[in-house]
Formats: structure tokens, C-alpha cells, sequence
């Protein structure tokens, strides 16, 4: 508040940071939202927690109109990424997201549910040894220390058409638990390099079914994962999908074809039946291909639907830069939000954003290493 007792206004500059927005029916007090980020920090079993409760509600009170969890596991076959990460597989995992999400609720937001099968890129499974793929092509690089992991990632199966078939329903079945659990919408991860990325992605899927072949094939998996989602959780519930070009395996990777894959991949994806596209690239309003336009306009130009643009845009000229010149309707912070929680507060009042601290999720990325550091800060030492 300012000193005569009326709200402080933005600087006009950062003013399309702080517009209303409607997703789908949904309605969201600003434009700003916080990225999925994986932490690794539920229960052995997939259970969130009260420290997770704690994490999720700051991001509320700090002021962002829209949280979107971390990656959720969706079946108790391969979907599982990481160990100790968060599930909605069955009936007590759905029970322990909903004091969550009633925390963020409570301080003004929304919280999206992110429905992720880590297919191939899977490290750590309690459910099913092994990995499964679109095809048996070992993925690149190597599994992510941070998250637990070391090595090479393993040579996965290639999904049987049954295997696929019960992949799709358990994202439905998923999005049915996160309704069921309050969440206000799902967000089908279709990027990173994650099972649904993987079927789109050349030289991964090398497939000759429906499955593989060109890109519109390609998509059909995604296609039908959106399809099954929304007739689990009806027309009145939120729905997105989350796209990328780069990969935690493989950042540099692009689309072969230029726009004109983005074209037919936007294309595709606008004329689901989901509520809006959040698109990620590490810097997302630098140019997809070398030149021209971000691959967040580029949605913006074939999909007629809401676009959420993530990567680095911490800096608050460039995150309203991306709004203000409609290659966005609003942008998600990942390191922006885990150095300040109250971002959108701080924006709003001209405080000082600080630069992200890495060892925040070093050795692991989890809420344990995250509160040594802050203690350690705190301390002086």
C-alpha cells in the first residue's frame, strides 16, 4: 500500500504483467504464473507434503496469478521420471495434493496440475523396471545428478500399441484426480524430451505405425492424450498442453523444417479441445530458427488460443516485453520464482530482483537442499 492507504500501481512499463486473464473459464487476478519445476521432495510413495504445501502457497502469497505444479506421475507402469516425485495414480496420492492446492486457493491463485509420463528419460521408478519409448534409441546425454541420477539413461522397449493405449488413459485418469482433488486445470507436458516429446521428436521416434512417420503422425499421440483428458474431466475444466523445441537431454535440439513444423504443430495443437499452449525455450523471445520469430509468437500466429511463454524471463522488462507485443497472453518464471516467491510484488513495487542462485538446486534439487542454502544465508555464512 502506499502511504495515503491506496494500492501501489505498476510502473506503466511492466503494466500488461498485472491485466486479467481468462483461461478457458478460468479467471486469473494477473498475468504472471509459476513454471513446473521438478524438486524431487514428495513422500517415497508420490505423496506431496506439508513442506510441498508450504512451497506452493508462498508462490500465492507472494502474488502470482497462476501455479503450475512440478511434472505429476500419472499411472504405476513407466510414467514415473524421478524418485521421490509427486504422483496422481491413485486415491491417496489425489488425497494428499488437495490441502495444496486449498493453500494456494486460499491466497488468491490457481493451480494447474502438470500430467507428465517420462517415457524414456525415466531414472528412478518404483513401480516397473526398465524404460519405455516410442522407439529403442537410448536417449542422448546423460541422467540428471541433480534429480538422483548417473550415467547413461537405459535403452528403452519400444511401447506396444496396448503399452500406448494405457499411457493415454492414465493421463485421463490423472486429470480425473486432479479435478477431483481441486486443481483448477491440467497441463499435458508435451515437452523437455519426456514420452509425449519423444513421439514428435526425429531420430527418437522411428516408428512405422500410426505412431511415426511425419510430424502430423508424429503428434497423434499427443492428439489423443489431449482428446482423453478432456472427456475425463468435461468441457468446463481447464486444459493445456506444454511444448517445446530443447530437451533436459538435449537443449540445442530444433524442429526439423523451421516454422513450417511450427506451423503444422501449432496448427494441430490450437484446434484440440484444450484451453491454451505454454511454450518453453531458454530464452523465449529470441528467435525460434536463427531469425525471425520466437517460437511463442509462432504459436501465438497458428494457434487461436491463449499462449503461456516460459524461459528466463525473470527480468521484468523482458517478461512484459513478450505481453506487450502479443507474443504472449501471459509468462511463467521458473528461476525467477524460486529466487523470489513474491516476484509479482516485487515487480509491482520497483523492489530489487536479485540474480538466481544456483546452488539452490545443487547437489539436489529438492526442498531440503533449498532450505540449507537459505539458512546458510540467513546466518551470515
Amino acid at each position: 500500500m502506499a502511504a495515503d492507504g491506496h494500492p501501489l500501481q505498476p510502473d506503466s512499463s511492466v503494466a500488461p504483467l498485472f491485466a486479467p486473464l481468462a483461461l478457458g473459464g478460468l479467471a486469473l487476478r494477473n498475468r504472471t504464473a509459476v513454471a513446473p519445476m521438478t524438486r524431487v521432495s514428495a513422500s517415497a510413495d508420490g505423496h506431496a507434503t506439508a513442506r510441498m504445501a508450504d512451497y506452493y502457497r508462498a508462490f500465492a502469497a507472494g502474488g502470482f496469478g497462476l501455479v503450475v505444479s512440478e511434472g505429476i506421475y500419472t499411472d504405476q507402469a513407466h510414467a514415473q521420471g524421478y524418485l521421490f516425485q509427486p504422483g496422481l495414480a491413485d486415491h491417496s496420492q489425489r488425497e494428499a495434493w488437495r490441502p495444496v492446492v486449498e493453500d494456494v486457493h486460499r491466497h488468491g491463485a490457481r493451480m494447474i496440475a502438470q500430467l507428465m509420463h517420462a517415457g524414456a528419460l525415466s531414472q528412478g521408478n518404483r513401480f516397473r523396471a526398465g524404460t519405455r519409448g516410442p522407439s529403442a534409441v537410448r536417449p542422448k546425454g546423460r541422467q540428471l545428478a541433480f534429480y538422483r541420477g548417473d550415467g547413461e539413461y537405459p535403452l528403452p522397449q519400444a511401447m506396444t500399441e496396448d503399452e500406448i493405449a494405457n499411457a493415454v488413459r492414465g493421463f485421463a485418469d490423472a486429470a480425473a484426480r486432479a479435478r477431483e482433488a481441486g486443481f483448477d486445470g491440467v497441463e499435458i507436458h508435451g515437452a523437455n524430451g519426456y514420452l509425449l516429446d519423444q513421439f514428435l521428436a526425429e531420430g527418437v521416434n522411428l516408428r512405422d505405425d500410426g505412431y511415426g512417420g511425419d510430424v502430423r503422425d508424429r503428434l497423434r499421440l499427443t492428439v489423443e492424450v489431449a482428446q482423453a483428458v478432456r472427456a475425463a474431466v468435461g468441457a468446463d475444466f481447464v486444459v493445456g498442453v506444454r511444448i517445446s523445441q530443447g530437451k533436459v537431454n538435449d537443449f540445442d535440439h530444433k524442429w526439423s523444417g523451421g516454422e513450417d513444423a511450427a506451423a503444422v504443430i501449432f496448427g494441430t495443437l490450437g484446434r484440440l479441445p484444450v484451453d491454451y499452449l505454454h511454450v518453453t525455450e531458454f530464452e523465449a523471445w529470441q528467435p525460434a530458427f536463427g531469425e525471425g520469430p520466437s517460437l511463442a509468437a509462432l504459436a501465438k500466429q497458428h494457434a487461436p488460443i491463449p499462449v503461456l511463454a516460459n524461459g528466463s524471463l525473470h527480468d521484468p522488462a523482458q517478461a512484459a516485453g513478450m505481453l506487450a507485443r502479443g507474443e504472449a497472453d501471459a509468462v511463467t518464471l521458473g528461476r525467477g520464482a524460486l529466487t523470489h516467491s513474491d516476484w509479482p510484488q516485487r515487480v509491482r513495487t520497483g523492489a530489487v530482483i536479485a540474480p538466481f542462485d544456483r546452488e539452490l538446486l545443487s547437489p539436489i534439487a529438492d526442498l531440503a537442499n533449498a532450505d540449507r542454502r537459505q539458512a546458510k544465508r540467513d546466518g551470515g555464512n
